[in-house]
């Protein structure tokens, strides 16, 4: 790999934001162009969000070269945005060892730094957060050291998320002096997608800036050529039209802007003017680039990548045989498409994660990207199902969690068939505890009359799309995990599996390991291991948490002596509903020993996959060593042994 370091005299003098305070105008200006050339070398070692971060290099130099942070509260909405942020506030000697086991979290972590106020990694959650932090600062939270400004950075898409609305709808009701800063990166109006990108156009086209908006030189003229074109299409666009005030006027905001947010000069002075002279909340609308001065031509814009060679930008992924869980879901769903016209699938702004993208190619009038607004993607699904059709709502698991009171109330409680496709089930590995898809079996197989389904490998995914399809009287949802399948076989079309039917895999003798999902595969490891001491279990595959198969369930019951299940989930879910029914069937009356391996209950840091299994105890090693333990083997052996 070509040599990663570049050189950063100034940055090499920065350690702490009060650092920035003694450093002149130009000097900052240079500074920015040496913090974006640091972000673009360490992400290049260790992979992770490296567009959103780019896009507010000088941003990030003029927040901290004006504000007293950590005094001064800066919080940074979604969190991809703060690797600059990290590199200035005394982690840019760890920034090596971002999202790696041990090392420096992808997001915002409170415990990491006092430089991080608020956690986030998940959007739309800085308004809200800013809006307590000045509401505390006004009630005296906090008296030993004070609180200071809160300031929130919002964009990368967060916008579109109605949570941001309440926030500011809230906001803008108690009037507290309160700093938003929208990070505007969706590339002007070239093309708008959406309402808000439409509304935001419109503003660029506004009159001379009053006030406030004097500092940031408010005119067209001055805006980088790209905006200048975006302003002046935008003024065409609502000629004749009276517009009398912005939405986020009526919200109770003073609005400033558009600003360039890569000019310096400008950022310093909207800054300085209104940390002197806000009195209330206030909103900047910053004009960026995503991927600024590396990944600007991607289609993503470098959303995410993996390690990558600084001079050809290829970036060094492990090869691999087998396709992707999230593939194998996008090329089955669009089988199943072929045939039956009323398929169809709702995303919440990620279509390249859920391979809906490829879904949107083959069928553009069929696929809908509804923004970062899950809560909205769920109950759309459910309207259209009520309306006749089949949506597949394929949402990640972490995410799936912010549109839950929807999941209830809006499809369960109606009975209403929409098919949720959860991905990213189980340990995710970089992205850490804000992303795990811990929580879903619990959440889902709890709600009466919900079908829930794990994929123990991609053939059985693709017989879980089919059997969604077929499944028309309720709501159903199958899971499955990040990353490349086991390698096996591909059927050439799913078939509709039984509601509630099991399999058993590897016929044995005493002890009974039930799976659900992909731990499969280490049950299956675990048994070579335990045959080889002459203990050769019997391993079967759940397929469902919901409904059970009782007649399995019964028959490892009555056949051996131990049962444990296994699960890539939280306590409450699979097992649970395991052991109760049992115990309803008065399963649990006799000698049996039924045991659950779940997820612990903490959650867990970021490593790779492997590592954080390890961790949480449900490799094949920790399966052999938890039978060993219930038969107890180990302490015959020993006894034989003394």
């Amino acid at each position: 790999m070509t040599d990663s370091r570049p050189e950063t005299p100034l940055l090499d003098r920065v350690r702490f934001p009060a650092d920035l305070k003694g450093l002149s105008d130009t000097e900052l200006r240079r500074l920015a162009d040496e913090l974006r050339a640091e972000t673009i070398s360490a992400v290049s070692e260790t992979g992770g969000h490296l567009g959103a971060g780019l896009g507010v290099v000088e941003m990030t130099v003029a927040i901290h070269a004006v504000f007293d942070t950590p005094r001064d509260k800066l919080i940074w909405d979604v969190g991809h945005q703060c690797y600059p942020h990290k590199i200035l506030t005394g982690r840019r000697d760890r920034i090596r060892t971002l999202r790696q086991g041990g090392g420096l979290s992808g997001f915002t972590k409170r415990k990491e730094s006092p430089y991080d106020p608020f956690g986030a990694a998940h959007s739309s959650t800085s308004i809200s957060a800013a809006l307590g932090f000045a509401v505390a600062r006004e009630l005296g939270g906090a008296p030993e050291t004070g609180l200071g400004d809160a300031i929130a950075v919002i964009g990368d898409g967060a916008m579109s998320a109605g949570m941001a609305y309440e926030a500011m709808n809230n906001a803008g009701h108690l009037g507290q002096r309160l700093i938003v800063i929208l990070n505007d990166n969706e590339m002007s109006i070239a093309p708008p997608v959406g309402a808000m990108s439409a509304y935001l156009s419109r503003l660029y086209a506004g009159a001379p800036f009053q006030d406030l908006k004097a500092a940031a030189k408010g005119a067209v003229s001055l805006l980088p050529p790209p905006f200048q074109e975006g302003a002046r299409r935008a003024k065409e666009m609502v000629k004749g039209m009276t517009v009398g005030g912005t939405l986020f006027e009526e919200l109770g905001f003073t609005y400033v802007g558009p600003i360039d947010g890569h000019d310096m000069e400008q950022l310093l002075s909207v800054l300085r003017t209104v940390k002197a002279r806000a009195d209330g909340p206030i909103l900047i609308h910053a004009l960026t680039q995503k991927g600024k001065g590396y990944a600007e031509d991607r289609p993503d814009r470098g959303h995410a990548t993996a390690k990558f060679d600084l001079v050809t930008g290829k970036q060094h992924k492990a090869p691999s045989n087998a396709p992707s869980y999230t593939k194998v879901f996008a090329q089955s769903l669009i089988a199943e498409a072929e045939r039956d016209p009323s398929v169809v699938a709702v995303t919440a702004a990620m279509p390249d994660g859920t391979g809906l993208n490829l879904f949107q190619d083959r069928f553009p009038k069929r696929c809908f990207d509804v923004g970062i607004a899950e809560q909205h993607a769920v109950t759309f699904s459910a309207g259209l199902a009520a309306g006749g059709l089949k949506p597949f709502c394929a949402i990640y698991s972490t995410f799936l969690q912010r549109g839950y009171d929807q999941v209830v109330h809006d499809v369960a409680i109606q009975k209403l068939p929409v098919r949720f496709a959860i991905d990213r089930a189980g340990l995710v590995g970089a992205d850490g505890p804000t992303h795990a898809g811990a929580f879903d079996i619990a959440y889902m197989a709890n709600l009466p009359d919900m079908v829930v389904m794990a994929a123990a490998d991609e053939a059985e995914l693709v017989h879980m799309v089919a059997t969604a399809v077929a499944i028309d009287d309720r709501p159903s949802a199958f899971r499955f995990p990040r990353g490349e399948g086991v390698g096996v076989d591909l059927p050439d079309r799913g078939e509709a599996l039984e509601i509630g039917r099991g399999r058993i895999l590897r016929e044995g003798a005493r002890v009974a390991l039930l799976s659900f999902g992909t731990r499969l595969g280490e049950c299956l490891v675990a048994a070579e291991a335990l045959a080889a001491r002459g203990l050769a279990p019997t391993v079967a595959d759940a397929r469902f948490a919901k409904p059970l198969d009782m007649a399995l369930i019964r028959q490892l019951a009555a056949e051996h002596e131990v049962l444990v299940t296994l699960e890539e989930g939280a306590v409450g879910g699979f097992g649970s509903h395991v052991m109760q029914a049992m115990a309803e069937d008065g399963l649990l009356d006799g000698g049996l020993k039924v045991r659950s391996m779940t997820l612990p209950d903490t959650f867990i840091d970021q490593d790779s996959p492997k590592a954080m299994y390890e961790a949480a105890g449900l490799s094949a090693r920790h399966i052999e060593a938890r039978v060993l333990d219930l038969l107890g083997v180990d302490r015959i052996e020993a006894t034989r042994r003394a």
